[in-house]
């Protein structure tokens, strides 16, 4: 899962500034692809099949649609390399940063999380599921308007942010 982790991952400092330098002051967001493509009949395997050509993962993935159009949103293992070429086939993209919190595989494991942000009053714009696949685990992907904000309060409150 580390080594997972480490090839999606782009850490921020804590004011904000981005930096590509692994230094233990700063929070980590994973990154995700939110790919706009319109709702049509094989869409979907469109972009897989631009994913699969070039050796890209999929680690996760959510999609989101109305009449005519959806999105697409992804972990994958190589973020920058799968927003070069989808963009290049044509693709709206954009890289966005989520959090990655690991969660039990029990009843209750999500309401327990959601409670925890409910406490703290902070709301979540969207989720989905992945998995942590050496340990056969789930991991719930959400994007927040503060990650790192949300990354704090997460640890503080117990839960391992990935």
């Amino acid at each position: 899962m580390l080594n997972f982790l480490w090839q999606i991952c782009r850490r921020y400092t804590i004011i904000g500034a981005l930096t590509n330098q692994y230094n233990r002051e700063d929070a980590y967001m994973l990154d995700q692809i939110a790919i706009f493509a319109e709702n049509q009949k094989g869409a979907m395997h469109r972009i897989t099949d631009i994913l699969a050509r070039n050796d890209i993962n999929i680690l996760g993935s959510v999609t989101n649609d109305s009449a005519e159009y959806g999105i697409v949103r992804m972990l994958v293992n190589d973020p920058p390399r799968a927003l070069q070429v989808l963009e290049d086939a044509g693709y709206i993209c954009k890289m966005t940063d989520v959090l990655g919190i690991e969660c039990e595989d029990r009843v209750g494991a999500l309401n327990h999380l959601l409670s925890a942000l409910d406490e703290s009053n902070i709301s979540v714009d969207y989720l989905y599921l992945s998995f942590d696949r050496d340990k056969a685990s789930p991991i719930m992907v959400m994007h927040v308007e503060d990650t790192v904000e949300v990354e704090e309060c997460l640890r503080a409150k117990g839960f391992s942010v990935l």
